[in-house]
C-alpha cells in the first residue's frame, strides 16, 4: 500500500507521464462533492506537481448560471488549449455578483481544473485524467456549510437542490479513472469506477496495480 503521505507526489509523477489531451496540455479534472476538500487537494497536487495551475469553476460559474458554463468554459479555455495557445478568462465575484477583468491561464504540461462539474460530459473528452474526490454528499454538504457560516445558509440550500439535479443528469463519478480519499494525514488514492485513468480516448491504461496508484 502507498503511504498516505507519497501519494500526492506520485500521483503527480504518473499525471507528468500521460499524454497532452488539450493540445498541448495534460488537464487533469478534479471532481467531487461541494464542501469534499477539492480545492485543498488540488493545490496539494498543484503543488507536487511544481507550481502547476489551477483553474476554479468557482470562478467559471456564477449566481445566474451555477452549471450552465460550459459553453463559455470551452470559448474562454478549452479552445484556445487545443490551439496551443494560453487561455484568457474573466472570473466571478460572487460578492459583487459580477465578473472581473481577464486572467490569463498558460497552456502548461499540466493544468488542473477544479470544482464541481469538472467531469461533466462535455469536458471528458479534453481530460488527461479525472480525479474524484470520495465524500458522501450529506457529509460534504454539512462540511461546506460550517465552512462558509449562516450567511450562505440560503445559497446553500439552493446549491444542494442545483448540484444533486447535476450529478443526477450528468454524473462525474462512474467515469473517474482515479479516487481520492483524504485521511487523517495524507491521501489515498483508488482506481476509480472506469477503470482506466482516463476519459480522454487516446489515453491508455497506466501502469501500477489495479486497486490503488
Amino acid at each position: 500500500m502507498t503511504p498516505p503521505e507519497t501519494a500526492v507526489p506520485r500521483l503527480a509523477a504518473r499525471l507528468r507521464r500521460l499524454p497532452p489531451s488539450c493540445g498541448p496540455v495534460r488537464l487533469i479534472g478534479v471532481d467531487g462533492h461541494a464542501g469534499s476538500g477539492k480545492s485543498t487537494f488540488a493545490g496539494r497536487l498543484a503543488e507536487a506537481l511544481g507550481a502547476a495551475p489551477v483553474l476554479h469553476l468557482d470562478d467559471i460559474a456564477s449566481h445566474a448560471e451555477l452549471f450552465a458554463w460550459t459553453e463559455r468554459l470551452m470559448t474562454e479555455v478549452i479552445e484556445p488549449f487545443g490551439r496551443g495557445e494560453s487561455a484568457r478568462y474573466a472570473p466571478y465575484d460572487w460578492r459583487e455578483h459580477r465578473f472581473g477583468p481577464p486572467r490569463p491561464l498558460p497552456a502548461a504540461p499540466v493544468v488542473l481544473i477544479e470544482g464541481v462539474g469538472a467531469g461533466r460530459r462535455a469536458l471528458r473528452p479534453h481530460l488527461a485524467c479525472l480525479l474524484w474526490l470520495e465524500m458522501a454528499p450529506e457529509r460534504a454538504w454539512a462540511r461546506g456549510r460550517a465552512r462558509d457560516g449562516e450567511e450562505q445558509r440560503e445559497f446553500w440550500d439552493g446549491w444542494v437542490r442545483a448540484e444533486a439535479h447535476h450529478f443526477s443528469d450528468d454524473p462525474s463519478r462512474p467515469h473517474a479513472g482515479l479516487l481520492v480519499r483524504q485521511l487523517g494525514e495524507g491521501y489515498e488514492v483508488l482506481q476509480g469506477p472506469s477503470g482506466q485513468p482516463a476519459g480522454h480516448p487516446g489515453v491508455t491504461q497506466c501502469e501500477g496495480p489495479p486497486a490503488m496508484w
